[in-house]
């Protein structure tokens, strides 16, 4: 397996538009929210997280949004972080990933 990986197409939300999935998304998380959820993508900037809750939800948590000397989580890892922003151009929820992030069980 490569060591970097795309997530996979955002899953179709049954009954609701990917704009409704949007606002729905930017409701739920705003900035300070905090968000768990799992890598489903990595690649040398950051991680791509599916996040808890939200079908259809992806965040990115970008190298420079983590704590000094903490490595890239791993595919299927459970993360946990804070909401520091919203991309609307590509739907993503910008996150901070806590020190504690990985490993959560």
């Amino acid at each position: 397996m490569d060591e970097y990986t795309w997530p996979t197409r955002r899953p179709n939300v049954p009954g609701q538009s990917p704009e409704e999935v949007w606002t729905a998304t930017l409701a739920a998380l705003p900035l300070g929210a905090t968000v768990t959820g799992e890598v489903i993508g990595r690649q040398p900037f950051g991680v791509f997280i599916r996040v808890d809750g939200l079908p259809g939800a992806v965040a990115l948590a970008e190298i420079i949004a983590m704590p000094e000397g903490m490595g890239l989580p791993v595919l299927g890892a459970r993360v946990r972080g804070e909401v520091i922003g919203h991309a609307e151009h590509n739907r993503q929820v910008r996150v901070r990933l806590h020190e504690s992030g990985t490993s959560l069980g």
